[in-house]
């Protein structure tokens, strides 16, 4: 497939769907598993964080996989659209995950049903990472690195930036609201169900990236080929952007598999009894509006005035955000502080994210999608829970009795006071990549000045 400078409809219109659906499902995935675990199955914060590191180490193996198997055979569409149908058929088995069929279907009494049952769900949560990940992680991602070039990667990234804080404000309120009114097994029935006619969908809309004419190359080397100290030499550019997106993601991680769990039971955001008025309806409209118009306009800047200009301010957003929401004491408050540690999430994620790409030897894209997974998703869902887990352990205050009638810590405001402070170690990897930047932007002046 021809790259060029602006993005068809056609293309645009399976970059959104896909990237969306996506997620949507990984927004419900990372945290109303987490609320569902917690909640409805009785689980701790303890397996919260067991879950978020197995369905991790799931999600690289996936991806290393599929990705360098996606390479291997030329091929996008096939992993991309059968992915997306196999996911959503894993979601939709989580509605008949419960204390009570684990415990029939497995002959057990009910105090030996919850270790079960949350084993269960943990090992359904990988399976359905499995599929997410060949999905989503391995095919979508090199499939954007097929079809963009470095003179539209941030605007695109701009677009893919919006859908994560789309997909949380949608899933926080109807899936919130849905999953009181209608339980969640519902929930991850009708979610399922979308996420698999997406991929039904794109059967008829994708044009393969890849020619299909399979590679003669041997599939075990192209797997380690990103962990070769000479590729990593070659590519510095591109292992320091992995270096600084992964400190970002451990920070972000420290906090959000608890996100959730934090605004309904410390801040008190009432989901049963949530008021969907009028007035609430257009301000969301407009605030979403004006994330996505921003979000879109700062990728256009990055991709016209460098990504080296932004980067300070942006890391500074989040950094001051995270410290502004330690300190909220309630909703309102909250909802205002979020705003500028969102505003650094998604500047962090455009601006990172299109570097990645940028640096990533094209004939490479699948098999180095799971080199990006354990640094952004691997490392920092294993570290950050762990951290979080940790600080609600030692700083919680407040107890919750969940629908079992058993007491467990809510996580602290702690959590956002220490994602701050891992935040800062981004500097650590960003001085050198900043300087890859600038030496970049020189030879391509300089190439321009000699042709």
């Amino acid at each position: 497939m021809s790259k060029s400078d602006k993005l068809g409809g056609r293309l645009m219109f399976n970059v959104i769907l896909f990237g969306f659906m996506g997620q949507v499902a990984w927004a419900v995935e990372n945290n109303y598993f987490n609320t569902f675990l917690f909640n409805y199955i009785g689980g701790t914060a303890k397996d919260i964080s067991h879950m978020v590191a197995a369905s991790s180490v799931i999600a690289v193996v996936a991806t290393l996989l599929m990705g360098t198997l996606s390479d291997k055979l030329n091929k996008r569409k096939v992993f991309l659209c059968g992915g997306y149908i196999l996911w959503g058929i894993t979601v939709m088995a989580f509605a008949l995950i419960s204390r009570e069929n684990v415990g029939r279907v497995l002959g057990l009494e009910a105090a030996q049903a919850l270790a079960a049952t949350v084993s269960v769900v943990i090992i359904m949560d990988c399976a359905m990472t499995f599929m997410g990940s060949t999905s989503n992680d391995a095919a979508f991602n090199a499939w954007i690195t097929d079809i963009t070039s470095d003179s539209n990667r941030a605007r695109t990234e701009g677009v893919l930036a919006t859908l994560p804080v789309l997909a949380m404000v949608i899933v926080t309120v109807a899936f919130g609201v849905l999953a009181s009114s209608f339980g969640y097994p519902a929930c991850f029935i009708g979610l399922g169900i979308l996420v698999s006619v997406c991929g039904i969908v794109g059967l008829f809309t994708v044009k393969d990236s890849r020619s299909g004419v399979k590679k003669e190359t041997n599939f075990w080397a192209d797997l380690i080929y990103g962990f070769r100290p000479s590729v990593i030499k070659t590519n510095k550019g591109l292992y320091l952007s992995l270096a600084c997106l992964c400190i970002y993601s451990v920070a972000v991680q420290v906090f959000f598999p608890y996100l959730f769990i934090y605004v309904q039971h410390q801040i008190g955001l009432d989901f049963a009894n949530l008021q969907i008025t009028p007035g609430f309806a257009i301000a969301a409209v407009l605030i979403i509006g004006g994330v996505i118009a921003g979000a879109v306009i700062m990728g256009a800047m990055m991709d016209k005035h460098g990504k080296a200009k932004f980067s300070v301010p942006s890391i500074l957003f989040l950094i001051v955000g995270l410290i502004a929401v330690f300190f909220a004491k309630n909703l309102a408050t909250f909802a205002v502080c979020a705003v500028i540690f969102l505003a650094g999430y998604g500047l962090m994620m455009i601006m990172l994210s299109a570097a990645v790409r940028d640096f990533t030897p094209e004939d490479k894209a699948g098999a180095l999608q799971g080199v990006r997974m354990i640094f952004c998703v691997m490392l920092p869902m294993i570290i950050g829970p762990a951290i979080g887990s940790a600080i609600t352990d030692r700083f919680a205050v407040k107890t919750y009795l969940n629908d079992y009638a058993e007491t467990v810590n809510v996580p602290p405001p702690h959590i956002f006071l220490g994602a701050a402070i891992v935040a800062l170690l981004v500097f650590v990897p960003l001085i050198p990549l900043i300087g890859e930047w600038k030496r970049v932007e020189s030879e391509r002046k300089a190439d321009g000045k000699e042709s």
